[in-house]
């Protein structure tokens, strides 16, 4: 069925575009295609006696794990790449990845005339091909200079509790299937994200955004959470007006604290230049 695609001067657009810029989803047609081969494998070897499906089956899982850490392992980078301020990964899942998959192409290829030492290098090839293909995790915090470990850690940790209070109001909202109100939601969420790279870039703001980017944040994924079980269960216009009008109230908001944190900085600035420009004047 035919969608109707909207913009920002679409009729019921909200004025503003829906996001900063365009985003590509991390996970592409190359990290999918690694499901492929573990399928290919456990079918080849339906013929070939239990032992040599036992081992079939057991490398395609390692295999199929190794896919899924991949997956996670994109999606982990892409935020990275997409922050100022970071902490690497917990967890190396593009790595573990590779790890994988190298001992489940070893374990595929011990099935066959190859020997241990065949199937080692098989699996020691795989592996640098899958880090070779799509590379390493993050292996170092993302830091701006001139600003202590501990104000960034500060940032760090606030900003990741609000994108997961993002994610999860888009996990939410994703449940009804209605594009206007999809695609209203990451409007505002687009204005949360712009305070957030703000907060990225001076961590002196934390301290006037850490309600707007917790509890409020809290309070919009509750109440995406909320309207969603009503509407899911019947369709509920004046819920829906109230959610939208929240989701007005809300961006306003947001939008007028992240100009009054610009306006600060700019304001900080310009008394730091006129103090320099006093010294330098005193010093002639």
């Amino acid at each position: 069925m035919a969608q109707k695609f909207g913009g920002k001067f679409s009729p019921g657009a909200t004025g503003q575009d829906v996001t900063d810029r365009p985003t590509v989803h991390p996970v592409g047609a190359r990290a999918n295609l690694m499901f492929l081969p573990p399928i290919a494998l456990v079918f080849a070897s339906l013929n070939n006696g239990p032992f040599v499906m036992a081992m079939a089956l057991i490398a395609a899982g390692l295999m199929t794990c190794g896919a899924w850490l991949l997956r996670d392992g994109l999606r982990a980078q892409a935020a990275y790449a997409a922050r100022s301020v970071a902490r690497r990964p917990a967890l190396p899942r593009k790595i573990m990845a590779a790890g994988l998959a190298g001992i489940g192409v070893g374990l595929a290829a011990s099935t066959g005339d190859t020997g241990i030492a065949g199937s080692v290098v098989y699996g020691i090839a795989a592996t640098g091909l899958h880090l070779a293909a799509f590379g390493l995790d993050p292996l170092q915090d993302k830091r701006l200079e001139g600003v202590d470990t501990f104000q960034q850690d500060r940032v760090a940790r606030v900003v990741d509790e609000a994108e997961v209070l993002l994610a999860d109001m888009t996990d939410q909202i994703a449940r009804l299937r209605d594009r206007p109100l999809t695609a209203r939601v990451a409007a505002f969420q687009g204005t949360a994200r712009r305070m957030i790279r703000t907060v990225e870039q001076d961590p002196r703001d934390l301290t006037a955004a850490r309600k707007y980017l917790g509890v409020y944040l809290m309070g919009a994924r509750d109440a995406t959470a909320q309207f969603a079980d009503l509407a899911t269960r019947r369709p509920q216009p004046e819920a829906r007006a109230d959610y939208m009008a929240l989701l007005d109230d809300l961006e306003q908001n947001f939008a007028a604290r992240t100009d009054k944190l610009l306006a600060d900085d700019r304001n900080a600035m310009d008394v730091e230049m006129k103090v320099l420009r006093d010294r330098l004047a005193r010093e002639r």
